[in-house]
């Protein structure tokens, strides 16, 4: 009886503190987007006197000509851009490193996981976009999301390929199968829990990405969701009402997706980590 109550006991805690962490949070945004500009200055959690919340919908996407509807144009352009490339050549990668055997390869392995540990470099990148003409373009930027993303999606795509018989390759190999065809016909439908957690995961970490594109992509035109936010906080004044009201609206698409998705997410990760 002692364990159970303790397992009721931990569950609870469990549940109190995602409340703590995700619940009150969102709970604060919700208020403090419906409430006027006094009241929101106010930043406490109660309930707003008059609910406004479709009024500060509209004027935040109505400010400075409609940024916020582009905004959302290059963040999903920027993500969808960067997952196909992500996708591609990630599971490339990972299958010549997990087919592969011989003395380079853990040195290649050893590369790939130092870009988990090493952290980038902001100048360096940028004088090297601007060397090959890509700097301020979304071309420059979608290749820094893929090469940030490359160490991850590469051993969650090198983990679960580990499960898939050689005997496959040989096979294709002996039918006439190229290694491109080999890949692309027979290897790479096989991955798709994986490619789904990839594609999940990647997504809300490339649309709520803030600092990539401050630094690599700046320009009222090339402005994302994240960078909205500068619209209505400056140094003497800040309409919170309205600033809460952007993060509401640039938070439902992941949260959204995240939701519907978790499961895929969390079969994805686990029969990597268990197959590699």
């Amino acid at each position: 009886m002692s364990r159970r109550l303790r397992k009721v006991g931990i569950e609870a805690a469990a549940v109190l503190a995602s409340a703590v962490l995700f619940w009150v949070p969102l709970y604060f945004v919700l208020v403090t987007a419906m409430k006027s500009a006094k009241e929101a200055s106010d930043m406490s959690l109660k309930w707003p006197a008059k609910i406004q919340l479709w009024q500060n919908i509209k004027d935040v996407v109505a400010f400075r000509d409609h940024m916020l509807l582009r905004a959302f144009w290059n963040s999903s352009a920027l993500t969808v851009l960067s997952l196909a490339a992500m996708v591609v050549v990630c599971s490339m990668a990972a299958f010549v490193m997990q087919r592969r055997k011989d003395k380079a390869t853990p040195w290649i392995s050893f590369f790939v996981l130092a870009g988990l540990i090493i952290p980038p470099a902001i100048v360096p990148t940028i004088w090297v976009l601007d060397e090959i003409h890509l700097f301020k373009t979304m071309t420059g930027l979608v290749l820094v999301e893929v090469a940030l993303g490359f160490p991850f999606c590469v051993m969650l795509y090198r983990g679960f390929m580990a499960a898939i018989p050689r005997d496959i390759d040989e096979a294709a190999v002996v039918d006439g199968y190229g290694g491109y065809r080999l890949f692309f016909t027979i290897i790479f439908p096989l991955l798709k829990p994986v490619t789904a957690t990839i594609i999940v995961t990647q997504a809300v970490a490339i649309f709520n990405d803030f600092t990539n594109p401050l630094y690599f992509f700046p320009g009222s035109k090339n402005v994302t969701v994240q960078l909205t936010l500068y619209n209505f906080t400056s140094q003497f004044i800040s309409q919170w009402n309205l600033l809460f009201t952007d993060i509401l609206l640039i938070t439902i698409p992941p949260l959204v997706l995240f939701i519907f998705f978790n499961k895929k997410i969390v079969a994805g990760m686990t029969t990597g980590s268990v197959k590699g």
